[in-house]
C-alpha cells in the first residue's frame, strides 16, 4: 500500500516554472538552426540549473541524436524528445509515493546532515499525515542536542502528535526500539523516527545510523517502510555526495527536498534520479506546516517544457 500527500497542482506548476525555466527557455529557438555552439549552450544551461553532469550529457546526446536525424527542423520534435527523456529519467524505477505498512505502525526513518531543515520537515510530514486522518508518533532519536529535541517536542505538541524521547546522551537505537514498542502499544498509525543530523563524512556517526536501522529492522518486520533522506535543495551538487554517503550506511528509499522555494536550480531532482535511482518523494515549498507536498513528475515536466 502506498500513501500520496495532497498536491497543489497550480502552485506546483508555478514553482517548477520559476525553478527550471532558466535551463530550457531557448530550446524552441535553438531548434530552428541548432549547431555545436547551441548544444554547448544547452549543456551550460542544464549544468547551471543543477541537472548534473550525467543527466546533462544524456539530454544533450539526445538532442544531438534528434539533430542528426534531421528532425530538429520542427522545434516541437526536439522539445518532445527532451521532454520524453526527462520524464524517462524521473519515472525510472522506484515508487514516488510513500510506502505504508499493511499491518501495524508504518515506520519512517528520517536522516540527513545538520542544517537541512530536517526537524521542520518531520513536523510538516507529521502534520500532513494527521490531516489525512492518521495518528502519528514522533520519536526524537537525537540524544545529543537538547535544543533539537525540545524543538521537535514543541512541534509535536503544536500539531497534537504523540512524542517520545530518550535520555540525554543515551543510545539512539534504544530510543528507536522503545518508540516502536510505544507505537504498537498505543495503536499509532505512523511512527516518524527523527535521527540526529550528522555530517556524511563522519564515519562513527554513520555507523551509529546503521545500528539504528538494524535495530528497527529486527524489532519490526518490514520496517523501516521508508528511509527518507532530507536534502537542502540550495546546496546543489553537494547533495549528490550526501546521497552517496547515506546510501552506504542505510537503504535510502526516497528523498525529501527541503527549501525548494529558496533555489533557482530545480534540475537537482533530475540529477538525483539519474545518478542514484532514488526518487524525490517530497518537496518543502515554504516555512509553514502546510508547505510540503508530493513530488509530481508530470507537473515538473510540464513546467520545464510546457
Amino acid at each position: 500500500m502506498a500513501r500520496l500527500l495532497r498536491k497543489k497542482p497550480e502552485a506546483s506548476k508555478g514553482l517548477w516554472k520559476r525553478l527550471v525555466d532558466l535551463a530550457l527557455t531557448d530550446v524552441r529557438v535553438m531548434a530552428g538552426g541548432i549547431d555545436v555552439a547551441s548544444l554547448e549552450d544547452l549543456e551550460e544551461r542544464l549544468l547551471a540549473a543543477d541537472f548534473g553532469v550525467a543527466a546533462t550529457l544524456r539530454l544533450t546526446d539526445r538532442a544531438e541524436e534528434v539533430l542528426r536525424r534531421g528532425k530538429a527542423r520542427n522545434p516541437d520534435l526536439l522539445v518532445s524528445a527532451l521532454r520524453a527523456e526527462v520524464a524517462g529519467i524521473l519515472d525510472s524505477g522506484g515508487q514516488a509515493e510513500l510506502e505504508a505498512a499493511d499491518l501495524g505502525p508504518t515506520v519512517y526513518l528520517i536522516v540527513g546532515v545538520n542544517g537541512v531543515g530536517k526537524t521542520t520537515s518531520v513536523a510538516k510530514l507529521a502534520h500532513h499525515l494527521m490531516q489525512e486522518g492518521q495518528s502519528v508518533m514522533v520519536a526524537a532519536a537525537d540524544t545529543y542536542r537538547a535544543g533539537a529535541v525540545a524543538q521537535l517536542e514543541m512541534w509535536a505538541d503544536r500539531i497534537g502528535a504523540h512524542f517520545i524521547r530518550g535520555q540525554q546522551g543515551g543510545d539512539p537505537a534504544a530510543v528507536a526500539f522503545d518508540a516502536l514498542d510505544a507505537a504498537e502499544a498505543r495503536g499509532v498509525d505512523v511512527l516518524l523516527i527523527d535521527t540526529a543530523g550528522r555530517l556524511h563524512t563522519n564515519r562513527g556517526l554513520m555507523e551509529e545510523l546503521s545500528k539504528i536501522d538494524r535495530v528497527v529492522r529486527r524489532r519490526s518486520a518490514g520496517a523501516p517502510h521508508e528511509t527518507l533522506l532530507v536534502l537542502d535543495a540550495t546546496v546543489g551538487q553537494n547533495a549528490l555526495r550526501q546521497v552517496e554517503a547515506f546510501s552506504a550506511a542505510v537503504d535510502v528509499t526516497g528523498i525529501l527536498l527541503s527549501k525548494m522555494d529558496s533555489t533557482a536550480r530545480g534540475g537537482i531532482v533530475v540529477a538525483l534520479r539519474q545518478e542514484f535511482g532514488v526518487p524525490v518523494k517530497l518537496i518543502g515549498t515554504g516555512e509553514g506546516l502546510d508547505d510540503l507536498e508530493s513530488f509530481d513528475v508530470n507537473a515538473f515536466v510540464e513546467a520545464v517544457f510546457g
